[in-house]
């Protein structure tokens, strides 16, 4: 037990630091971003939708299936909401809990002594677990890991009592219970069924491939076989019910994802597929360089045979065939039985057990344990266990570790992801062995005590370097610019990219553009990065460069529906109405089929529908905007914030005086979001002219409250003060929005009006002149300071803006009206005029 504690102790130890980490990378689709989390969504829809939330027979669903992990994530949310520190912490702890379970693994077949710490340690250190357990979403691998091991546990105790205990189909039943539970933390928990076969065929009977056939041929041992058949029906069901569920379709992924399952060669195809596992060897043996993500081009295509990364290709398929063939040829009985014996980690024998020789004829296969105890300890007789095989444990650790290895490697289907460091946890367990195994026959077989002590201090090495490397790791995923700052050097244009979102999220306006340019350098067609620096420009009033960026990221992503949005809005405020509506009316016809983020889509969507309707409406097609609006609601996702929404159905029902509709959808508007102040606005309006006068007043003044620095609400308040004749508070209401929004043109020009019609023409000249200035090309606004200047006898300066005004609007009746009006007054004064 002492082994255990000291593993999960320093497993736990390692990743403290992380417990003040914050959200990173995908935590924020799977936790910050993800309504099944939600206590207002149902719980039973973790059931039917995937990890990232959307509907499991979505085209565009990723099909991940991890429901228990969401249900955790559920769980953290109820408890501690979106603070980040109870997710890291139950990462942390589900690490050290996997740590102590598969040392105890380790315990049983290495015996009692300080290899089994070994092996515990290398685990609990290693540092390509750090995505994994600093990374929130790698809960899902932790999570599979420890239910994993539990199954693989309940199965070594099955065969320990198979046909001496009526325990054994009870170990069995936790064995496929455990397994179950794996595969809903994450898909490859199943592969424990199959790594238990091989525990109960190369290990626990020591059966040769050459023995298999005949064994099964000849019945020699029902139990064996009834075991096995039991292990593949359940994994044949398990994995028959997963496909089912997620609609008997794959899922599909973008180019960007898996650039090798794009490409048009198959040598290319064939030569990468095979050498990818290479390089995740490689990350487990030298975990030196770690990112957060491989996709794109940070493993470039082996494209030629002439490739030297088919070198290592080779020699990693020679070195694995070579364990194979070690781990799985029968032993000599003189190597076997020589009278010398490994007991606990300490050279009584050369690093082999004795085991008796397999008998045929009409007997059963002997297995190999000639007695057994509970998980290593002795039993009441004190019988001491036999140990495996230093071939039995060699074959156990490829299983361990090429098995669940095996959906990663795109040989069945296509995944979305070239190299991700978390599939590893589970495949770690079978290296750790394998290293620890190897370590120990080294040992044995040297006789030097300095050779001896010279192979355990560099095994003890490898686990202080592999633990220092988890600790500096550690550090990169504390925030996200440190992640993605850590990943530029192994995947720049992904990286650059995420970093450009930071910054940006800082106000590091120009950092966050020279990040977008310099992920564009690496990869010039990623749609995300042309919007986000389309959506930057645009909101630093770089309009036309923003237009040409959204123009890129469509001809890149022809659904890229954001991209069509933040368009249309461009347009709209340049006045180009007809192109905006083309541009509204397109995105809203895109589907959601196949996308990553159906949920995002129809945000985007929704909020076309909802632009396409206010232009129908500052157009005056009220009606059409009103069957926008109704469209917009049916598309409307769950998640969407419908307050403004039902606010403009209410305005458009009351442009329409279909009052009692109005009234509805402003209460509506309310009900989503009872501070949603528009809605407050709107509706004391209505009220004010239906003639409920004290509660108008009501809404008007709990605006305000809501939100004192909004000058938008003084001036709605100040044109109801204005309509019941409270000319003098009309009036302070008019100047106070115009101080607190002195950039904001209708809110300027609408206090302007009020001032004038409470008769304070000073006040009033000054703001008709602040929001010509804000709007030098508007006629309107020019117009009516030449109005007020005329009134207040500045003759000439009205002559001007009247002018200008005509000159942008040369039909304007008002206008010219006014003018012949300022004429005849300057002619009798003697004044200069155009005419004249």
């Amino acid at each position: 037990m002492i082994a255990e504690l000291v593993s999960s102790a320093l497993g736990l130890a390692l990743y403290l630091n992380t417990l003040s980490a914050d959200f990173c990378y995908d935590d924020s689709r799977a936790i910050k971003t993800n309504q099944d989390l939600l206590p207002e969504t149902p719980w039973t829809h973790i059931f039917y939708n995937d990890f990232w939330g959307t509907l499991l027979t979505h085209s565009g669903s990723h099909k991940s299936y991890r429901p228990l992990c969401t249900l955790s994530f559920r769980l953290n949310h109820a408890i501690g909401g979106l603070n980040p520190w109870s997710y890291h912490l139950v990462n942390v702890l589900l690490h050290a809990a996997v740590t102590g379970l598969f040392t105890n693994f380790s315990k049983i077949l290495l015996g009692d002594g300080y290899w089994t710490f070994m092996a515990g340690l290398m685990f609990a250190s290693h540092p390509i677990h750090t995505e994994a357990v600093a990374g929130i979403v790698g809960r899902a691998d932790v999570g599979a890991s420890f239910f994993f091991l539990l199954s693989l546990l309940c199965y070594m105790k099955h065969c320990s009592t198979r046909g001496s205990s009526a325990r054994t189909w009870g170990w069995f039943l936790g064995t496929g219970m455990c397994a179950g539970c794996s595969m809903l933390w994450k898909e490859q928990g199943v592969t424990v069924l199959a790594v238990s076969a091989v525990y109960d065929v190369f290990v626990f009977h020591r059966l040769k491939m050459k023995q298999i056939l005949p064994t099964i041929y000849k019945r020699k041992n029902l139990s064996l076989f009834l075991s096995i058949s039991l292990l593949t029906f359940w994994g044949t069901s398990l994995l028959g019910s997963r496909l089912y569920w997620m609609g008997n379709k794959p899922p599909s992924f973008s180019n960007s994802d898996n650039p090798a399952a794009d490409s048009d060669s198959l040598l290319a195809r064939t030569l990468t597929f095979f050498y990818l596992p290479t390089k995740n060897l490689w990350l487990l043996l030298c975990p030196d360089t770690l990112s957060f993500d491989w996709s794109m081009d940070a493993v470039p295509l082996l494209k030629t045979i002439s490739d030297w990364r088919n070198l290592h290709t080779v020699a990693f398929y020679t070195g694995l065939l070579l364990l194979a063939y070690f781990g799985l040829k029968s032993p000599s009985i003189e190597r076997e039985c020589n009278g010398k014996f490994v007991t606990n980690g300490k050279q009584n024998a050369n690093g082999h057990s004795c085991h008796s020789e397999v008998e045929y004829g009409n007997s059963e296969i002997k297995p190999s344990f000639a007695s057994k105890v509970e998980n290593g300890i002795r039993n009441n007789a004190s019988q001491r266990t036999q140990l495996p095989s230093t071939e039995n444990i060699v074959v156990l650790s490829l299983s361990l570790l090429i098995i669940p290895f095996v959906p990663a490697t795109n040989l069945f289907f296509y995944v979305g992801f070239v190299i991700a460091e978390r599939v590893l946890y589970i495949p770690s367990m079978g290296f750790c062995l394998l290293i620890t195994v190897g370590a120990r026959a080294l040992y044995v077989k040297v006789q030097k005590r300095f050779l001896k002590s010279l192979i355990f201090y560099a095994t003890a090495a490898l686990i202080v370097f592999y633990g220092l490397k988890t600790a500096i790791r550690n550090g990169d995923w504390q925030n996200e610019e440190m992640l993605y700052r850590s990943g530029i050097k192994v995947n720049p244009a992904k990286a650059w990219g995420n970093l450009g979102n930071v910054l940006k999220s800082q106000s590091k306006i120009s950092e966050a553009e020279s990040a977008y340019r310099n992920a564009l350098y690496y990869r010039s067609n990623m749609a995300d990065m042309l919007y986000n620096l389309g959506l930057l420009l645009q909101e630093n009033s770089r309009f036309a460069e923003a237009l040409h960026y959204y123009k890129l990221a469509i001809g890149s992503r022809p659904t890229l529906a954001s991209a069509y949005l933040n368009t249309g809005i461009i347009l709209m405020n340049q006045g180009k109405s007809e192109e905006a509506r083309r541009t509204f009316l397109k995105c809203s016809e895109i589907p959601d089929e196949n996308l990553k983020d159906p949920h995002a889509h129809k945000n985007s969507v929704t909020s076309c529908l909802y632009n396409l309707g206010k232009l129908y409406h500052e157009q005056g097609h009220y009606e059409d905007a009103l069957s926008v609006y109704k469209e917009a609601i049916q598309k409307m996702p769950r998640q969407f914030a419908p307050q403004s929404l039902y606010n403009m159905m209410g305005e458009a029902y009351m442009r329409l005086s279909m009052l009692p509709e109005a009234e509805h959808w402003y209460m509506e508007s309310l009900r989503s979001k009872t501070d949603h102040i528009p809605a407050h606005l709107t509706y004391g309006k209505l009220l004010a002219l239906t003639g409920r006068k004290s509660e108008a007043e009501k809404f008007f003044l709990k605006a305000i409250e809501l939100d004192p620095t909004k000058g938008n609400c003084y001036m709605h308040y100040g044109q109801f003060l204005l309509e019941e004749a409270r000319l003098i508070e009309a009036a302070e209401m008019a100047k106070k929005a115009a101080e607190l929004d002195s950039t904001e043109f209708d809110v300027v020009f609408n206090a302007a009006h009020m001032l004038r019609q409470a008769s304070l023409n000073e006040a009033a000249e000054k703001y008709y002149d602040l929001a010509a200035r804000l709007r030098p090309n508007y006629p309107a606004a020019l117009m009516n300071l030449g109005a007020i200047l005329h009134l207040n006898g500045r003759l000439q300066k009205a002559e001007a803006n009247y002018l200008r005004a005509l000159q942008l609007k040369p039909d304007d009746i008002i206008t010219q009206s006014n003018l012949r009006k300022l004429w005849n007054i300057m002619e009798k004064q003697g004044l200069k005029t155009s005419k004249t």
